[in-house]
C-alpha cells in the first residue's frame, strides 16, 4: 500500500490485498498454510503499513491493459468480421432487395466465429496447433555409437 504506514486501512485496501495474496498463492509462490496466515493477518490489519508487510516478499500485481489498447485488440480481432455481411447486405439492395434476406447466413456464420472467439476456442486451436508444430521440429534423437 502507498502512502503512510500508520494511515487506518480501509476494507478496499484489506481486500485488495487478500486478492494479491490469492493471486500469488495460485501462482505457487504462498502455500496454503501460509496463505490462510496472511488471509487472517489481512482482514485484522489496522493501517496500510500492516498490509504492505504482508505482501513485500511477492511481485506487484500485473498492471491492466489499458482500456485504449483493448479497445484496439479487440477491432483488430473482431472489426473483420463486420465487414463480409455489411458488404453482402449492400449488395442485395443494390439488387433490388427482393426475395428473402440471403445476407442473413453471413451474419450467422460470422456470429459463429465471434462467439468461437469470445469463447477462446481459436485460442486453444492455436495453442495444440503450436504444439504439434513443436513436436514435428523436434530432430530424431542421436543414433548410438557403434550403429
Amino acid at each position: 500500500m502507498a502512502g503512510t504506514p500508520d494511515l487506518r486501512a480501509s476494507d478496499a485496501d484489506r481486500e485488495r490485498t487478500a486478492d494479491v495474496l490469492r493471486r500469488s498463492a495460485g501462482d505457487g509462490r504462498l502455500d496454503p498454510e501460509e496463505l490462510d496466515e496472511r488471509l487472517t493477518r489481512a482482514y485484522s490489519a489496522r493501517t496500510t503499513g500492516e498490509l504492505t508487510e504482508l505482501t513485500r516478499d511477492l511481485p506487484p500485481p500485473p498492471s491492466p491493459v489499458p482500456r485504449r489498447e483493448a479497445s484496439r485488440q479487440l477491432r483488430k480481432r473482431y472489426g473483420g468480421l463486420l465487414f463480409p455481411p455489411l458488404v453482402c447486405t449492400l449488395i442485395w439492395l443494390a439488387a433490388g432487395a427482393t426475395g428473402a434476406f440471403w445476407p442473413i447466413w453471413v451474419f450467422l456464420g460470422c456470429g459463429i466465429a465471434a462467439l468461437a472467439g469470445i469463447l477462446g476456442v481459436d485460442e486453444h486451436d492455436r495453442r495444440r496447433d503450436r504444439g504439434r508444430d513443436r513436436r514435428r521440429r523436434t530432430p530424431p534423437p542421436p543414433a548410438p555409437p557403434g550403429e
